[in-house]
Parts: structure tokens; C-alpha cells; sequence
């Protein structure tokens, strides 16, 4: 991991970085989607849906994002925190109505609710625990872009003391 030394006269202002990526579609319900440093992705509908089912839908791989999202910003958390864990499961479910894509006007297009289930794999006390999940989801863009849509957000962090072999 590279490291940055930032004077704290510089949190006073904003560091922003930017990064890019390139996609491509083909006049189907696929795109391929170019990350440059880390290849290729794609998203894609199921078969029934009208796509080849050769990738998650994009609704898919905004949740994935979600809990991708949260994973990271939760390391970095728990390392400044000198939080020890053993991991991370995740499972995700998400609601929205469909009558939106449809053309049905006054209906929204995003996500109704987002539930989530992280199960952490700790020896930390709850105390500690509930301190890292509240400043990761205070620091995580993904969770702060989903809840700043006023979308139903619902996050169940479960503690076990050891992931099962």
C-alpha cells in the first residue's frame, strides 16, 4: 500500500483525485466496461430479461459496489483504529419497482431498499465494533451516495468470534 504524508493545514482544503473508465456497448443489453489498471468488467441482464446473463445487471453492481465499498473503507478504518478482524461476510438484497423502467412516470427509478448483512469475524468487544462500523459508514462513498438518494438503507452487522471452516 503507498502511503502519503498530508500536513494537517491540508485537510482544511479539498483533495480531490479523479479516475476514469471507458465503456462500450453494442446495441445490447451488455456492456463492457474498460477500468484501464484493473481490466476489464461486465454488466448484463438474465436471459428472460432480454440479455446473454454474461455478467451482473448494473443494479447488481451497484450493490456489489456497496459492500465492496464498505469492505475497504472498514480496513482502513479498522487498521487506524488498531481493530483486529478475521474477515467479512457480506449478503445483500435489494427492492425496487419496476414499473419505473417500464415508463410508468411518478414512480422512482432507484432502489426502494437496500438490506444488508455483514457478519464480521472478530475477538473485538461490541463497543469497539460499533465504534469502527460507525465511522466506516460515516467515511464509505458508496453507503453515503445510496443514503444521501434517500434510499431505505438498512445495514445488520452480525459479530462472531471466528469464521466457520
Amino acid at each position: 500500500m503507498a502511503s502519503e504524508v498530508i500536513s494537517a493545514s491540508d485537510l482544511e482544503k479539498p483533495l480531490v483525485r479523479r479516475k476514469k473508465l471507458s465503456a462500450r456497448n453494442d446495441g445490447s443489453m451488455m456492456t463492457v466496461i474498460d477500468t484501464g489498471e484493473f481490466g476489464l468488467m461486465v454488466t448484463d441482464e438474465p436471459v428472460p430479461h432480454g440479455g446473454t446473463g454474461e455478467g451482473p445487471s448494473p443494479l447488481q453492481a451497484v450493490l456489489g459496489a456497496l459492500c465492496g465499498c464498505e469492505s475497504v473503507t472498514f480496513n482502513r478504518t479498522a487498521a487506524e483504529m488498531d481493530f483486529e478482524y478475521d474477515g467479512i461476510d457480506f449478503e445483500a438484497e435489494f427492492t425496487i419497482d419496476i414499473r419505473g423502467r417500464l415508463g410508468v412516470r411518478g414512480v422512482t427509478q432507484h432502489f426502494q431498499t437496500i438490506r444488508v448483512q455483514a457478519t464480521l469475524y472478530t475477538s473485538e468487544s461490541e463497543e469497539r465494533i460499533r465504534a469502527v462500523v460507525a465511522e466506516t459508514e460515516a467515511r464509505c462513498p458508496v453507503f453515503n451516495l445510496v443514503s444521501d438518494a434517500g434510499v431505505k438503507l438498512e445495514v445488520l452487522w452480525v459479530h462472531q468470534p471466528s469464521r466457520p471452516a
